[in-house]
């Protein structure tokens, strides 16, 4: 069984997350940039998180020959009817501005009231292997949207994402992972690669 694993992402804490839950199976993560390629920018333009993990893990396995892993995830506000979704990342039209895409959210929630503020963050991870196998798991975390940035931990919308009264701004690395839905669906993940792998 191929035990290099390529990763779609140019995220460098997206990568470490799956480094810690993937590492014991004995699975080596690497981007694109450690393996001396040059990927494709898969073109996200599916309606659901699966399909854009599954676009951009089927991208990069055909480019690489190597089993890839991507994710898709995003935040969705009840108040919002699901938004941002799959478009949290380019949220506020610019993609990947964190500060911006905060910055809009908590503008549209201004006067909203805390017990509709309710929101869950989705991660869809799929690993596609050459062979055309595909695995994916899903994980979502129910919180709510603050009024206002705490913590300097994490990336996106972490720092206005409370749980327990807590930011996922300010979670360590360690307490994100049990909480968070990409560390559930990487957890489920890699529970689905172990039988996979012993098979």
């Amino acid at each position: 069984m191929q035990k290099t694993f390529l990763i779609a992402t140019h995220n460098e804490k997206k990568k470490n997350e799956l480094l810690r839950i993937l590492s014991p199976l004995g699975v080596d993560v690497k981007t694109d940039k450690e393996l001396n390629l040059t990927l494709t920018e898969a073109e996200e333009n599916g309606e659901t998180f699966y399909e854009n993990a599954l676009i951009k893990a089927q991208s990069g396995c055909k480019e690489s020959g190597l089993p890839c892993v991507a994710d898709d995830s995003g935040l969705m506000v009840d108040y919002l009817a699901g938004a941002p979704g799959v478009y949290s990342a380019r949220f506020a039209g610019e993609h990947g501005n964190d500060k911006k895409n905060n910055e809009k959210l908590l503008k549209l929630l201004k006067d909203v009231p805390e017990s509709e503020r309710t929101a869950r963050f989705v991660s869809v991870v799929c690993c596609v292997f050459p062979n055309g196998d595909i695995i994916s798991a899903r994980g979502e975390c129910e919180g709510k949207i603050g009024y206002e940035e705490i913590g300097n931990g994490g990336f996106g919308y972490d720092p206005i994402f409370m749980v327990d009264g807590k930011s996922f701004g300010e979670l360590s690395a360690e307490e994100k992972d049990k909480l968070s839905h990409r560390g559930k669906a990487l957890l489920q993940l890699s529970e689905k690669l172990k039988d996979y792998m012993s098979l």
